[in-house]
């Protein structure tokens, strides 16, 4: 029987490089095929929903961003028994120590991966709402994915480029990185606290009247 993969992104894409996971696996689905035991799932903020999908997995592939205090852009790779304390080590949001009791939950109830390879990068910025990945933490998505690519081919998991035709979203279509970034305000009438794509208004008790 062959091994069963897992490719999961993890994140927020509304909070700048928080969304860098999730874009790792968008530009894995929007490039390559897999084989039927490969699966791809974005995974944004999803937290113990995940858990299923990790006991159901031989081999883990998580990106995500990791606060491993680099520089900003800088990849690392973590493997195995490692995985979990980068998970939690240092907290950046709540998906992050989400994930962490993902896999203490699927180890608990008896269902956890052979393998697991955690590809994070160093983020720059997390305090920007609605805005997109900076540019040095943009440039890692091809090389983070090419050591996954490079990790299941060593287990004779080979993926093929994918026909444009045959191109299925992971997520709704308004959240893809193109269309997220063209309809983002300029930098000087954005509203930092908000996105007003993504949130309704509060009016105030002025308005009510």
């Amino acid at each position: 029987m062959s091994q069963r993969f897992l490719i999961l992104g993890i994140g927020n894409l509304l909070w700048a490089d928080e969304g860098f996971g999730v874009r790792c696996v968008e530009y894995l689905n929007e490039h390559y095929d897999f084989p039927d035991n490969v699966e791809l799932l974005d995974g944004g903020t999803q937290g113990l929903y995940l858990v299923q999908h990790v006991q159901e997995t031989d081999v883990l592939i998580v990106f995500d961003a990791v606060d491993y205090g680099l520089e900003p852009g800088t990849l690392k790779i973590v493997r195995d028994d490692e995985v979990p304390k980068f998970m939690g080590a240092k907290k950046m949001s709540l998906h992050q120590t989400g994930f962490q009791e993902v896999l203490a939950t699927a180890e608990f109830a008896g269902g956890y991966p052979d393998e697991l390879l955690l590809v994070g990068v160093q983020p720059e910025a997390l305090e920007d709402f609605g805005g997109s990945l900076r540019e040095s933490v943009r440039q890692q998505i091809a090389p983070a994915v090419q050591i996954a690519l490079d990790f299941m081919a060593d287990r004779g998991v080979l993926a093929s480029l994918r026909d444009e035709r045959n191109r299925v979203a992971l997520s709704p279509s308004q959240l893809a990185m193109a269309a997220y970034e063209a309809g983002r305000p300029a930098e000087d009438q954005a509203y930092r606290y908000g996105d007003a794509r993504f949130i309704t208004p509060i009016r105030s008790s002025e308005d009510a009247v």
